[in-house]
């Protein structure tokens, strides 16, 4: 819809969500929540690689959009507890409070997908004080000829022996 998000360089955010689909893992057999998801394009790619996809947002529009790409697509709408997150919030990163709630799962796996370094690299310290580690990070340029770059990061749960 014309105020919903979307990516506006298709070709990036191609690269965009292929490496966040590699970053994710395996999640066959596993319910993944994909918050912040917007009109739901994350959680649609996930669907049939996975038990389940929970699309989480906020923005009544956006979930309206979602609502409709999910039954265009044959996707049903169902509540879980997940073994995998992937993360794609706004410019300014995670409400803490919201932060430490999404914390608490204590998912294997946790992908985030940042459109502003700055604000990933203050909610990684509340991350990494929870027990997670940095696995893998990479930019997506989605922006080329700015300052901009969308950034994925793979976090893991740490063993505790």
């Amino acid at each position: 819809t014309p105020f919903s998000f979307f990516q506006t360089n298709s070709l990036g955010a191609e690269v965009l969500y292929e490496t966040a689909r590699e970053y994710i893992g395996d999640t066959n057999e596993k319910v993944v929540f994909d918050l912040y998801s917007g009109t739901g394009t994350i959680a649609q790619i996930l669907a049939p690689v996975a038990k389940k996809v929970v699309g989480v947002e906020i923005v009544e529009e956006a979930v309206e959009a979602a609502k409709e790409n999910a039954k265009l697509n044959n996707l049903d709408e169902l509540g879980e507890v997940p073994d995998r997150i992937m993360l794609d919030p706004p410019r300014d990163g995670v409400n803490p409070k919201a932060l430490m709630k999404i914390l608490n799962f204590g998912v294997e796996r946790l992908v985030y997908i940042a459109c502003k370094p700055t604000s990933l690299a203050r909610d990684l310290e509340m991350i990494q004080g929870r027990g997670y580690k940095v696995e893998k990070i990479s930019g997506v340029d989605l922006f080329p000829g700015t300052v901009h770059v969308e950034t994925v990061c793979l976090l893991s749960k740490k063993c505790l022996v």
